[in-house]
């Protein structure tokens, strides 16, 4: 990385300039600068609806970068280690279902895990290619799926040779990481492109003694939410892509869905981030790991709670561990994550990221404090006490392994019905369940509808985790093929 170079944010620059300019706006959007909807500007500031505007020469195009928003690109590209990286304003959604349109077409057959994010399962409803899914181990006493065991990924291989690409979560919502160098190198040598889910892993590039990431593992593509850990505005991402990849063909892909009409403010934010992880990066995710370890510390001391860390590695199922992620086992103290997620907002006033049936997770990153920090502790020290019941029998694990009877677009788009819930089965279903966050499919269109999935609905929903994907509002019914 030209540590010199990064100081450049040429995109925010030509922002500053373009604002300094005042220029009359016959152009799009129709606020013009705030002047047309006072409301907006009350909400949102005069500073920011300033910036608001449409792609013009002096701005560059997201479609067809050829200045400053080509400069911002390339100086992601050497702060990440890429050969390029893009601007991606549709968050990391976009750039996941962009590396799977780059490596598949309908037919073509792709090796992921299972406990992929829906953003992965509903590019393949779109493009028509195969999953072959890789079914991953699972933590019974925690409640959380674990990485892609080599001799797995060695086996899908070699069952299916045909397959375009291998699709890796590195890391897990939980901070769980497979063997990335030993997945790729399997993959490029069985001809494969290797294509890595980084939504929850930007520090990766930045940290000391972190997971290896993306990149320097060799992968061919990466999807990083730079608005997650990065610190980028909601919805901004970036997607990275190695030598060899053809990167107009990967811009063409990306065109395909990719909005026409980017926001600067998400564009802008980008490159601030940028430069801010490149200078200072190694540093703020040092912090983050002692405050991540100093909780860990901390909430392992109240009885009945268990933030689990590295000692989970096992260099199978667990390769790696990413330390900055703070999930919280709350079995011990007989309540749900979600139930705990609840209390910690409406009784204290923390908003965690999300609560399953077993685990309650907080999003450590550059924005937090030692006192927040100790907020947190202190809240589930109250609810231990507070709160606590018997240790009751929750599910055994965070995934169910499914039976895939069809494609997700053949289910998808197949002529279906809706029934009852109750009466569905052993019938096929069209569409995903989700519990969201964290957004990984608990059903996915084409897979069997057993008693035990029920099960697992009927009680996420009782405890109250966000259920979303089918029609029906209240999940009482699904479409089912007919």
């Amino acid at each position: 990385m030209d540590y010199s170079k990064q100081q450049d944010v040429p995109l925010y620059s030509a922002l500053e300039k373009f604002r300094r300019l005042r220029v009359v706006p016959f152009d799009v959007p129709g606020h013009k600068r705030g002047r047309g909807n006072r409301g907006l500007v009350d909400f949102l500031g005069q500073q920011c609806v300033e910036i608001d505007v449409n792609s013009m020469k002096p701005l560059d195009n997201l479609c067809h970068p050829v200045s400053v928003i080509k400069e911002a690109e390339d100086l992601a590209a050497d702060a990440f280690g890429a050969a390029h990286a893009f601007f991606m304003v549709g968050g990391t959604t976009g750039a996941v279902q962009s590396m799977v349109f780059t490596a598949c077409k309908r037919g073509d057959k792709i090796i992921m895990p299972r406990n992929v994010h829906k953003s992965a399962i509903n590019a393949l409803v779109l493009c028509g290619a195969i999953p072959v899914y890789i079914d991953p181990k699972v933590d019974t006493k925690l409640g959380i799926p674990l990485g892609m065991e080599i001799d797995d990924v060695k086996k899908a291989i070699a069952d299916n040779p045909d397959a375009k690409a291998i699709l890796i979560n590195n890391p897990s919502y939980y901070g769980i990481c497979s063997d990335l160098r030993t997945i790729v190198k399997l993959a490029h040598d069985a001809g494969m492109l290797a294509l890595v889910d980084e939504a929850h892993g930007t520090h990766l590039y930045f940290g000391d003694n972190l997971p290896l990431n993306g990149m320097a593992a060799g992968a061919d593509m990466s999807a990083v939410s730079m608005h997650k850990s990065g610190g980028s505005l909601t919805q901004s991402s970036l997607l990275l892509i190695g030598e060899g990849v053809n990167e107009g063909y990967v811009s063409n892909i990306i065109n395909l869905t990719q909005t026409t009409s980017a926001s600067y403010l998400l564009l802008g934010s980008l490159d601030i981030s940028r430069r801010n992880l490149a200078l200072h990066g190694k540093e703020s995710f040092g912090k983050v790991c002692e405050m991540a370890s100093y909780a860990r510390s901390e909430i392992n001391e109240i009885e009945g709670y268990y933030a689990f860390g590295s000692e989970l590695i096992n260099g199978r199922s667990v390769f790696d561990f990413d330390e900055t992620k703070l999930v919280i086992n709350t079995r011990g103290i007989g309540l749900t994550g979600i139930e705990v997620y609840d209390l910690l907002r409406e009784e204290y006033d923390i908003q965690m990221e999300f609560g399953d049936l077993s685990n309650v997770l907080a999003y450590i990153s550059i924005g937090d404090r030692l006192q927040d920090i100790e907020r947190l502790a202190g809240a589930l020290d109250d609810i231990a006490r507070l709160y606590s019941k018997p240790e009751a029998s929750f599910f055994s694990a965070e995934y169910v392994t499914p039976i895939v009877k069809a494609t997700p677009q053949e289910a998808f788009y197949a002529e279906k019905e809706k029934l009852p819930i109750d009466e569905t089965v052993g019938r096929i279903c069209a569409e995903s369940v989700m519990c969201y966050p964290p957004g990984i499919p608990i059903l996915a269109p084409g897979e069997m509808i057993t008693r035990e999935i029920l099960d697992y609905i009927k009680a996420a929903k009782e405890k109250g985790c966000s259920m979303q994907g089918p029609e029906s509002e209240d999940i009482s019914e699904l479409c089912v093929l007919k």
